[in-house]
């Protein structure tokens, strides 16, 4: 099974009771090699691989080893991937990646939490592979917890803005969206981060851009200010 953010074999390796960190990488580099599609690409944070499977494994001459260090997903095209450890920012990073296979090897399960809801990935666990169950997420009508139409609305014109580049929000849709939340706090004050979050996943919106947005609203809700650009000062939706 494969789901729309990644339309390619996913799985994670998860670390159980009566585990080891040894068994869980041998657990996903027995899973990438059975995948069809190119040489076998293993990322981890630092050069430096704590795994005796995983030095073995890009000692071969066909495996590619790279870190955190000026990693890019568009490296991963045409490969079977290895991620070893990330940490949910460098799991939001994996969006638009387009590799042949992905395994993740899990470090905590709270980095991993959201991106295995999005990308429903096979589970690897000692003795046994499961199968994704899919979870009904919302659709951008419903499943956002009766928030306001007004946030509705924004949420949704942010999701169509974005949707026609890779580069994220732009700096004038970020200006736009502060200033509202300043210049109309009575919109934002009865929201919950939780309601937005779910609402810009509903909107199948970029996990790098759903972290900015509720970042706003947590910040907001902290009491800080925004520094905007004096065009979009007095900016509201």
């Amino acid at each position: 099974m494969t789901s729309d953010e990644y339309p390619f074999p996913v799985a994670v390796s998860q670390l159980v009771e009566n585990d080891s960190r040894e068994a869980q990488v041998l657990r996903a580099i027995t899973w990438i090699t059975q995948q069809l599609g190119g040489p076998i690409t293993v990322v981890t944070p630092q050069r430096q691989i704590e795994s005796e499977s995983l030095n073995r494994l890009v000692a071969q001459t066909d495996a590619l080893h790279v870190t955190w260090r000026g990693f890019s997903t568009g490296s991963l095209r045409g490969r079977r991937v290895i991620y070893a450890w990330p940490d949910r920012q460098h799991l939001n990073d994996l969006w638009g990646a387009h590799a042949d296979a992905l395994v993740v090897i899990q470090w905590g399960a709270t980095d991993t939490a959201t991106w295995i809801e999005d990308a429903q990935p096979v589970r690897l666990l000692p003795e046994q592979t499961l199968q994704p169950t899919p979870t009904l997420q919302g659709t951008p009508d419903s499943d956002d917890g009766s928030l306001p139409e007004d946030v509705n609305s924004i949420l949704e014109s942010l999701a169509e803005w974005v949707a026609g580049y890779d580069s994220g929000l732009k700096w004038n849709e970020e200006d736009k969206l502060k200033a509202d939340m300043m210049n109309r706090p009575e919109r934002w004050r009865p929201v919950t981060v939780e309601q937005v979050r779910s609402k810009c996943r509903a909107l199948k919106m970029r996990p790098n851009d759903i972290e900015t947005i509720v970042g706003f609203l947590e910040r907001r809700k902290q009491g800080r200010r925004f520094n905007v650009r004096s065009s979009y000062r007095d900016y509201h939706f």
